[in-house]
């Protein structure tokens, strides 16, 4: 799905709409939300790398998820730093760190610190499925 040729962030609504269905323009595009513990992503165990499902950048790997049991796939630390944008989202009455591809700026989800997981960083990345697509190991 890389399209190493085009300028996301030269892309209107119209142009993402074409591009992505209204599911993934619903979460991608305008910060929404998929339903906890339907996306296909939650509970997969495959090894690979997640990239972004609106341009094809990548964004996690599998040995950086985790079971959070939280309704949505968790890692503990994007593939790299550059590869996120981490901003201040206080909508839905609340403060929560937004979590968006650097490449094309889409809506992946929230991150969360300090909820005593496990894992090296202590951050869940909670990331919708449908923003993600898995490139299996081969």
């Amino acid at each position: 799905m890389t399209d190493d040729n085009t300028d996301f962030s030269e892309l209107t609504d119209e142009e993402w709409a074409q591009r992505l269905t209204p599911p993934e323009f619903r979460v991608l595009r305008r910060a929404g939300t998929e339903a906890p513990f339907v996306g296909e992503y939650t509970d997969t165990k495959t090894t690979g790398v997640y990239r972004c499902r609106a341009c094809g950048a990548e964004l996690f790997r599998s040995d950086a998820k985790f079971d959070s049991h939280c309704g949505w796939p968790s890692f503990f630390s994007p593939l790299a730093g550059e590869k996120i944008i981490e901003r201040r989202d206080t909508s839905a009455g609340m403060v929560r760190t937004e979590v968006l591809c650097a490449n094309c700026h889409s809506h992946l989800g929230h991150v969360f610190a300090g909820e005593g997981y496990d894992t090296p960083t202590d951050l869940r990345y909670c990331i919708n499925s449908i923003s993600l697509t898995l490139e299996p190991d081969e």
